[in-house]
């Protein structure tokens, strides 16, 4: 289990380090509600940007990207309605993945939307 939550902590680090090369502005990390959690929210131009990081250490188990399912979709989309209850922003929502496994870094911008 700690390994798993190291890998998570760096996957995340490497994740925001990309964002922030790419012009990102990160707002928060690890923004949580009651039930759900959101690792990274951004500004990307216009957007906010609610993105999830997902890493796999081998190939084993799937891609990483697959592991953000309906379910796993739902939870990030109401931690997104909670963050904007709070702050109110006006301007146009987008949910991304970063899935960062054994062949490296993959922005999947616009992966989902609000269901």
């Amino acid at each position: 289990m700690l390994e798993k939550a190291r890998l998570g902590r760096s996957s995340e680090r490497l994740a925001v380090k990309y964002l922030e090369k790419k012009g990102y502005r990160i707002l928060r990390r690890n923004f949580r509600t009651r039930r759900a959690e959101i690792d990274i929210i951004a500004e990307d131009g216009p957007w906010l940007v609610f993105i999830e990081v997902k890493a796999r250490s081998s190939a084993l188990f799937g891609a990483p990207q697959e592991a953000v399912g309906l379910k796993k979709q739902r939870k990030i989309t109401e931690a997104a309605l909670g963050y904007m209850t709070i702050e109110k922003p006006e301007r146009p929502v987008r949910f991304d993945v970063i899935a960062i496994g054994p062949g490296g870094l993959e922005h999947i911008r616009g992966a989902f939307e609000i269901n």
